[in-house]
């Protein structure tokens, strides 16, 4: 392989810079700042929920379009703060002092190194494991999460408001005296508008009417800066002149650039007692525990998901792990909690015309400027109004309409969803998942022991009553077998002592332990006179079947060649009338009897 193709796969940034044209670069400076215009009101808003000072939101969104623009893949994705990964970092930054910034900077430093190594050892297909109703559950219930998390913002409530669903709920319901009316009426007022605002781009517009497409446009995707500059203006004049200010700001935000530094390994907390306490890198890592294996793989699900929402069909999910890995990284150098791909801004990415990853580049520089520069303006913001911009945009992430199709489909994909929602509200979305998953993987494993298995009654031609068994899936391993034998004994108990066929048509995978399970039925049935004939046998089976048991088994390829075997055999046997074969020396008669053996 050439140099140059080397280059080109590792870093797929050269290759998007040798064709880059004029086009290419109005286009991309255009939507780069759409994109900024968005990033900036939410993640002041993310570095809020994630328990850090406003300007930690910044510092993350800008060192993530820079990687990206080289490393990825995909012109559309954005890289920077979302609700759901600050939501998880949040349960590590109330500790007082200075421990809110190390640990997510901490946290992010080692999501990027995870992420890294899933990239390297091409373990990707792990976010297979996470099916559709888990992932509809845990991001509803996130989003109802983050939803009632806002909710002291919304009124106006400066009380502690709980780390979690239920300590939220009533922590807002037992300050319900202390609602502030002008934060209340202002967060109301913001999310009408960003909900009607956001509506506004189903509206169509005729040809004739192309200025105000446009102008809608314009409001639609700038919505959120649009919002909060207006709520910025109302309380800049509201509070400026007046002792008593009517809504609660953001306050000062840290203006200037993030200083270069490695991520601090130890840190100091403040105790029940009120003194400082040392925490080391020992206490930190035992701290962060499932939030360093639980937020990477949900960033990476999140960013593989835009990706191929957006991008081809050769899209390398290798390659967007590593872009991603750097992106968290290389931002914990500069100050930044973790980061992955956003839903919402990518797709105002894709409504701007974006054309190359590089338009991260412009994002990011408009970030750096405004951090630079417009930063003490933002202490004007009410909490309110960033608060409103978080509840818009989850409030899209409940996915009700999963529910119906999947009610009239697969009821039984139900259960997986509602443990992770569930699960997720009561004790947090880094217990919900793996509950939810491990749901999942139970229902794997129960329908590998008990398949789907067709018994049907057939004759021959000349009158042989038969009967079929039929596997309907695909892998026939050894939790299945003891099962496979007992419908085999139930259906001679109804049908008599006629010959059984086991047809492996549908089945192509096999194991040892299945093979010796089938060895040991033959015997069975040949001590009560009763035939197994195996039809449709692949080659790969066969070998298996020989080696496993040394039996030579009745082999058939097709219909004709039953018939042809059972006249033979019916000519050179009687068959004998039993009610049952033995198994393991016991008559079946339920094939429950199985499991209860099995849990005694």
């Amino acid at each position: 392989m050439k140099l140059k193709d080397v280059a080109y796969r590792t870093v797929p940034g050269i290759e998007w810079l040798n064709r880059y044209t004029l086009k290419d670069w109005v286009a991309d400076v255009i939507a780069g700042v759409t994109v900024a215009l968005t990033v900036l009101p939410q993640g002041l808003a993310y570095a809020t929920l994630a328990g850090l000072e406003p300007q930690y939101g910044l510092y993350s969104a800008f060192m993530g379009g820079i990687v990206y623009a080289f490393f990825g893949s995909c012109p559309q994705v954005t890289i920077g703060p979302t609700a759901l990964l600050a939501l998880i970092t949040s349960h590590h930054t109330g500790f007082g002092l200075t421990s809110g910034p190390d640990y997510a900077i901490l946290l992010c430093l080692i999501s990027g190194i995870v992420e890294f190594l899933m990239a390297i050892l091409r373990l990707g297909a792990l976010v297979d494991l996470i099916s559709l109703p888990v992932t509809v559950g845990f991001t509803s219930a996130t989003a109802v999460i983050i939803g009632t998390s806002q909710l002291k913002g919304l009124f106006g409530l400066r009380s502690d408001s709980g780390s979690g669903f239920l300590d939220t709920i009533t922590s807002v319901f037992s300050n319900l005296d202390k609602i502030r009316k002008a934060d209340f009426s202002l967060g109301l007022v913001a999310i009408f508008i960003l909900l009607f605002l956001r509506k506004l781009k189903d509206f169509k517009f005729s040809n004739k009417r192309k200025f105000l497409k446009s102008i809608s446009w314009i409001l639609v995707t700038g919505r959120n800066a649009l919002v909060v500059l207006i709520s910025s203006i109302i309380a800049y004049y509201s509070c400026k002149n007046t002792a008593s200010c009517p809504f609660i700001l953001t306050g000062n935000v840290k203006s200037g650039l993030p200083s270069f530094q490695v991520p601090k390994f130890e840190t100091n907390i403040v105790s029940a007692n009120g003194t400082a306490v040392h925490q080391n890198y020992r206490d930190m890592i035992r701290e962060l525990r499932t939030s360093m294996i639980i937020l990477p793989i949900i960033a990476v699900l999140g960013n593989v998901a835009i990706s191929k929402a957006f991008g081809t069909s050769g899209l390398s999910a290798t390659r967007e792990m590593l872009a991603l890995s750097l992106s968290n990284v290389c931002g914990s150098f500069f100050c930044s909690m973790p980061v992955t791909g956003s839903f919402s801004r990518s797709a105002v990415n894709h409504a701007s015309g974006v054309r190359t990853p590089f338009g991260g580049l412009y994002t990011s520089a408009f970030v750096l400027l405004a951090v630079a520069v417009l930063t003490p303006y933002f202490q004007f913001i009410p909490k309110a109004a960033l608060s409103a911009v978080i509840v818009s945009a989850v409030i899209f992430m409940i996915e009700f309409e999963v529910v119906k199709p999947l009610w009239r489909c697969s009821r039984r994909e139900l259960l997986p969803g509602a443990v992770t929602f569930v699960m997720s509200l009561a004790l947090g979305v880094e217990v919900g998942i793996p509950l939810g998953v491990a749901t999942d993987v139970a229902f794997l494993i129960y329908r590998a022991a008990r398949p789907v298995i067709a018994v049907n009654e057939l004759k021959t031609t000349n009158g042989i009553t038969y009967i079929v068994i039929r596997p309907k899936q695909s892998s026939l391993c050894f939790p299945s077998i003891d099962w496979v034998r007992c419908r085999i004994s139930n259906a001679l108990s109804s049908y008599g002592s006629v010959p059984v066929v086991l047809d492996f048509s549908t089945v192509n995978d096999f194991d040892f332990t299945a093979a010796r399970g089938i060895g040991v039925l033959h015997k069975e049935l040949l001590n009560v006179n009763v035939d197994l004939i195996l039809m449709k046998v692949s080659n790969k089976m066969t070998v298996i079947l020989r080696e496993a048991t040394n039996i030579e088994f009745h082999l058939i390829d097709d219909l004709n060649e039953l018939e042809s075997t059972l006249d033979q055999t019916s000519e050179c046997e009687p068959y004998l009338r039993v009610t049952v074969p033995l198994i393991n020396g016991q008559t079946l008669t339920d094939c429950n009897e199985i499991d209860h053996g099995k849990s005694n």
